[in-house]
């Protein structure tokens, strides 16, 4: 089964340690990352990472960083 997490955040380096920590934990890059923002919000930054995991029950209820 693969399962899919969207890391957000602002543009500053606890963005970058978000995904590195995902990364490290076996989740992979989906997809470009995203960006969005104005002069108000700042710069927000968001990318997609998957993981494959064994076969398994899908349960909403259990964290995606669980499985």
């Amino acid at each position: 089964m693969q399962i899919y997490r969207f890391l957000t955040g602002n543009d500053d380096s606890d963005f970058c340690h978000k995904v590195t920590k995902a990364l490290s934990e076996g989740w992979e890059l989906y997809g470009d990352p995203q960006l969005s923002g104005s002069p108000s919000t700042g710069i927000r930054c968001g990318q997609a990472v998957v993981k494959q995991v064994k076969d398994q029950p899908y349960s909403r209820d259990k964290k995606l960083t669980d499985y």
